[in-house]
């Protein structure tokens, strides 16, 4: 079977490795992660949670609690991919189909275009029928800022903010990993995304717990954030003109990576980024982002949903053409 399967890629260019990639990006697009289903993500955050009050508990200097970050991230990240791996192969002994199967469906599991998109539709939808307080509702569900006072202008900035930073960490950069080393890579990626988003803080308790997380995820999301901002470049249509306001305010936001991407998607839709928010009744001011030649409309946020997907459509063709060539990548389990 394994063999007959083989001979029916080769027909269609396309071998075991990229069919994977293909058909987990294929399920993410269509199917997305169903809310209350099971996800990796909520098992990983258990973990994180339950390793976050046994180290706040037995280590009490800055030091100790470094290290112990550390570590925990480590386990996280590796145990992540090694499990991964491991559930793959042993249902590859089993049978081949249910395998792989199993294969693109977790591969799927880390990617977030639909669940992104339907994020922004769900708040999108109310607002654009005139319920302010339902689209602030959905809204609290998707971002840290509070959001019961916001109007219509700061909701939507809200909404193209979360897409435009999401566009890079959910969608681009575990696709990004994937081509190179499949699930464990994949999985091992959105485990230190996790991390970042649950411990990587500056404020207390996580000051010295997350420095380590905060850190390996900046680096880690890099190089696909720089594709992102590229690639966004390039669909606009205004390459130079996006590169240049990028240069000059992406470098204001403390962040190396969600500042670029904002002020990528800002630059492409003529629109301004940042301002102030406010988290738990503290306002805070970030860089503005762009040039507020228009302003962000819902048909706005639509433009740049279409952006993302064009990105991660990019992307993909060019992990499967490079397959292709030299079998690069190792996006199954062998």
């Amino acid at each position: 079977m394994v063999a007959d399967f083989a001979g029916w890629l080769t027909i269609f260019s396309l071998d075991p490795a990229a069919t994977t990639l293909v058909t987990a990006s294929v399920i993410d697009y269509i199917v997305g992660d169903p809310w209350g289903w099971p996800h990796p993500v909520r098992v990983m955050g258990w973990t994180i949670a339950i390793g976050t009050k046994v180290i706040l508990h037995y280590c009490k200097t800055p030091l100790a609690q470094r290290i112990a970050g550390v570590l925990l991230a480590i386990g996280i990240i590796g145990g992540s991919g090694f499990v991964s791996w491991g559930l793959v192969y042993l249902a590859l002994r089993v049978n081949y189909w249910l395998g792989f199967s199993l294969q693109c469906i977790m591969l799927a599991s880390c990617f977030a275009g639909k669940s992104l998109r339907d994020a922004a539709i769900a708040v999108l939808s109310p607002l654009e029928a005139g319920n302010l307080q339902r689209a602030r509702d959905a809204l609290s569900l998707y971002v840290g800022r509070d959001t019961e006072n916001l109007n219509e202008a700061e909701i939507l900035r809200a909404v193209l903010e979360t897409v435009a930073e999401n566009s890079t960490d959910g969608v681009i950069a575990p696709l990004f990993y994937a081509a190179i080393g499949g699930l464990p890579l994949a999985m091992a990626y959105k485990a230190a995304s996790t991390l970042d988003s649950t411990i990587g803080y500056k404020e207390n308790p996580y000051t010295y717990l997350g420095w380590f997380s905060a850190k390996l995820e900046d680096v880690l999301t890099w190089l696909p954030c720089r594709y992102t901002v590229l690639s966004v470049a390039i669909f606009s249509g205004h390459p130079l003109r996006v590169w240049q306001i990028c240069s000059r305010d992406a470098p204001q936001d403390p962040s190396p990576n969600s500042g670029w991407s904002e002020c990528a998607f800002a630059a492409a839709l003529q629109v301004q980024l940042g301002g102030i928010n406010t988290y738990r009744g503290v306002a805070k001011h970030k860089p503005l982002l762009g040039n507020a030649i228009a302003p962000i409309k819902p048909e706005t946020i639509k433009q740049a949903l279409r952006l993302m997907q064009l990105c991660m459509f990019l992307l993909l063709a060019i992990a499967v053409a490079l397959m292709g060539v030299g079998g690069w990548g190792l996006a199954s389990v062998r």
